[in-house]
């Protein structure tokens, strides 16, 4: 495996960096901000991105019992909440995208529980951590070479 020591160009990075700050702000919520990153890097393997938000998520007070059972939390009964479910059902709908839609159902209960605006900022969200895993898992970018 060729690890590449050159992430990105200078510009390309902090306009993505631009993009996920905007949109974790905008959710007003850090705690599910990294359930969301922390999932959509589990399906897409990206090792970097897990170790970095695994960090942060415990230090923004998400639960070891909600990081242990994330990659399961449609079985995890009451361990998620119903918000942070619909978060979770869409961020697995946008990263897959296996059907080439999300479908409206998924859709729909996450409007239930996001104003427009934090439905905005969530899918922004999940479109910059997807961007990222796609970065780093391209780069072959190996985890503990983040510094806060």
């Amino acid at each position: 495996m060729t690890v590449r020591t050159r992430l990105l160009d200078p510009a390309v990075g902090r306009a993505m960096s631009a993009v996920s700050a905007a949109a974790k702000k905008g959710l007003g919520d850090p705690a599910l901000a990294e359930l969301v990153v922390i999932r959509a890097s589990q399906i897409n393997h990206c090792a970097f991105c897990l170790d970095m938000h695994l960090a942060i998520a415990r230090k923004d007070g998400v639960s070891e019992k909600q990081l242990d059972l994330l990659a399961a939390w449609e079985e995890a009964g009451d361990v998620f909440d119903e918000r942070e479910r619909a978060a979770l059902e869409l961020t697995e709908a946008v990263t897959v995208l296996t059907d080439g839609f999300v479908p409206d159902e998924v859709y729909e209960k996450a409007a239930a529980h996001f104003d427009d605006v934090e439905l905005a900022h969530l899918l922004g969200l999940i479109v910059a951590i997807n961007n990222w895993n796609r970065v780093m898992v391209g780069r072959r970018i190996p985890p503990g070479r983040h510094t806060p």
